[in-house]
């Protein structure tokens, strides 16, 4: 009926991680079939030894190379889709990364703006005069320092001599 009037739902495209765990799935099959593989040949290596020469023993190795040129036929289309994967992987990471670098950028934006922004609030020569004031008061509070720590009965005219002889002191 599909045929008649058509499909009307369409199916997603796969993601790529749908992608990477369809391939993963299918190496999976591949090596279930490798194993078995290996069990057969492993069965025929015994049939060799226990047979001695003649047409049996051809005829059992004739099927151990059939099987192990079909052993290695799936490890090639194994390692092939392996390859694929990783390079599925790859692609996702590198998407990843990307998308880490475009929030890097925006938050970039944003915090650029926000700065634009607080600068224009800001007034430069009021500052500097702010500073300038700073500066005055501090020159004032180190002179009334100076001030307060003057000394009253020293007299100006002492000097090393009369420090030495002990005279200053009484």
């Amino acid at each position: 009926m599909n045929r008649l009037f058509g499909s009307s739902k369409k199916t997603p495209k796969p993601t790529l991680n749908d992608a990477i765990a369809s391939t993963d799935l299918r190496v999976d099959a591949i090596e279930v079939k490798i194993k078995k593989l290996d069990a057969e040949l492993t069965r025929y290596r015994d049939q060799l030894r226990k047979v001695g020469s003649g047409p049996g023993k051809k005829a059992i190795e004739q099927r151990a190379l059939r099987v192990l040129k079909q052993k290695r036929g799936y490890e090639a289309q194994r390692d092939h889709l392996q390859q694929q994967s990783f390079n599925m992987e790859q692609a996702q990471m590198t998407t990843e990364n990307l998308r880490g670098v475009m929030a890097t950028v925006d938050a970039m934006q944003t915090a650029n703006k926000e700065l634009k922004r607080q600068y224009k609030n800001i007034n430069v020569d009021k500052i500097d005069q702010l500073q300038d004031e700073m500066e005055d008061l501090l020159a004032q509070a180190n002179e009334v320092q100076e001030t307060l720590g003057r000394s009253y009965d020293l007299p100006d005219d002492v000097d090393e001599e009369d420090l030495a002889a002990g005279d200053a002191w009484i």
